[in-house]
């Protein structure tokens, strides 16, 4: 029996950078669209093997399938370890093994969706005369900031001299609200410097592309979305969150319920601190012990996800706090019991915490987490934030003082902050729902790329010899300048 997906009008395929933070939100996007007409796409979502062996079991549409390359660079497990090699393998190592797939498939690819910081994907979807989608998986003002690093330069706000300008404020970055110094991305001046190389031409590559992607709420970062919409000539969309909200309406029953969704149901309205401070990288020993005491010392409940040696976030026969290796972040989130979240603030647990309405106790650690941390408590003031000054140890009693005060549901303070957090998530719910700004946009880049599904398809098969309904004089150079020219975009 022929293959059906044959008879599929458009094949995405996915290609996504190899991290949770990049992986979960690929994921969604592909779930959105998949969901919309399942009857004419198929997904291909492209991993390593060891990927596959994280994900492979995870509930998934029908029409979205796994293609696997070898574990050509080193394991998830360890990638903290080495992040600066981390970043520099997937630059060289994934490339070719992923072409090879490519090049395999049956079913010719309508369209690559790759992430942003594959800074190959755009050659590779121009040798092969495959449109290509940059999905930017942080927020649209860190694109911003890196796009205009050249202003921060003319201007002295990033090299040597930081550390004497870190309190000044950064007001020509287009469409991004005045920031200090300090509040750029870590990368710019400080941690992970030996990345922005990478970070640099990852952005100026995305401009390249046939559409560029952004996993954020257009109502939340409207000003430097059309900033950049205004600046760049391809198509500019911001689909949402990317979070899995479409998931919120499956509900289990009892016996399926999480132990740790039961213990909420037992806790009193809004009374529980819920702690994670990310999948990736961490603070040091010592802060986390201050950290440990000053959650303790505040005595409120707390859920807190940690992994490895758990005991130590916990006193033995404490009812009031449960500490567990994950959760359905976004579900607990969610949970009426929830009162605060204590975050690292990367992009995807800001997005959550904003979707779900949940003031932020703000304790970034590294690169973009700390201008989100600056635009949960300063744009959007919905949080505040623990660390001040890098390198300064917070003691215990300014956590226990700012946790008992976060938490304190009669202060004025604290109603100023449920008000606009809930403020915020009614922004998030409008924008994913039925006409809302996210759905409009999706729908938007669905129609594009179906429309170019035929001249893709057909140019893929010509180039590779399967078809021959061209022209012998139509080169694959004529054949890319066709597919941008049905996009209006230049061929130049």
């Amino acid at each position: 029996m022929a293959d059906p997906a044959v008879s599929l009008s458009c094949h995405v395929v996915a290609i996504p950078y190899p991290g949770r933070g990049h992986v979960n939100p690929m994921m969604n996007l592909c779930k959105l669209i998949a969901l919309r007409r399942p009857s004419d796409f198929l997904i291909t979502f492209i991993l390593t093997e060891e990927w596959l062996s994280f994900i492979g079991s995870e509930p998934k549409p029908t029409n979205i399938r796994f293609a696997t390359i070898p574990n050509v660079i080193p394991s998830e497990v360890n990638r903290a370890a080495d992040w600066h090699g981390f970043i520099n393998a997937t630059q060289t190592n994934l490339e070719d093994p992923i072409e090879q797939l490519l090049r395999r498939m049956e079913v010719p690819a309508s369209v690559l969706i790759y992430d942003t910081y594959l800074t190959w994907g755009v050659n590779l979807g121009n040798r092969m005369n495959i449109p290509v989608a940059s999905l930017f998986t942080m927020s649209a003002t860190v694109f911003s900031m890196t796009y205009h690093h050249d202003l921060l330069v003319k201007n002295g706000h990033v090299g040597d001299n930081f550390s004497e300008k870190a309190e000044e404020v950064i007001d020509y970055i287009p469409g991004v609200p005045p920031t200090r110094v300090a509040d750029l991305v870590t990368a710019f001046n400080g941690n992970g410097k030996e990345v922005m190389p990478v970070s640099l031409q990852a952005v100026s590559m995305a401009a390249k592309a046939q559409f560029l992607l952004f996993v954020s709420v257009y109502e939340l970062e409207s000003q430097v979305i059309d900033a950049i919409k205004s600046e760049l000539s391809i198509p500019v969309y911001a689909i949402g969150p990317a979070i899995p909200y479409f998931n919120l309406n499956n509900i289990e029953n009892h016996q399926n319920t999480p132990d740790y969704i039961k213990w909420l149901d037992l806790q009193p309205e809004g009374s529980v601190l819920y702690i994670s401070q990310g999948s990736f990288l961490s603070v040091s020993n010592s802060q986390l012990e201050e950290i440990i005491g000053g959650v303790r010392d505040s005595g409120v409940r707390y859920i807190w996800i940690a992994r490895g040696e758990t005991s130590r976030f916990k006193q033995e026969n404490d009812e009031n706090a449960l500490v567990i290796p994950w959760c359905d972040q976004l579900r607990v989130l969610g949970h009426g019991s929830i009162g605060a979240f204590w975050s690292h603030c990367g992009w995807n647990s800001t997005k959550e915490g904003a979707f779900s309405g949940v003031p932020m106790i703000t304790f970034p650690i590294f690169y973009d987490q700390v201008p989100n941390s600056k635009m949960i408590v300063e744009d959007w003031k919905m949080g505040r934030r623990v660390k001040k000054e890098e390198g300064i140890l917070v003691n215990r009693e300014e956590v226990a003082e700012l946790i008992k005060c976060f938490m304190d549901r009669e202060s004025e303070e604290g109603k100023e902050m449920r008000r606009r957090a809930l403020e915020v998530k009614n922004i998030c719910r409008q924008a994913v729902e039925e006409e809302g700004s996210a759905e409009i946009d999706i729908n938007s880049f669905v129609s594009d790329i179906v429309r170019l599904r035929g001249v893709v398809s057909t140019l893929y098969r010509v180039l590779f010899g399967e078809l021959d309904l061209y022209p012998k004089q139509v080169t694959a150079s004529e054949g890319q300048q066709q597919i941008l020219l049905a996009n209006g975009s230049s061929p130049a």
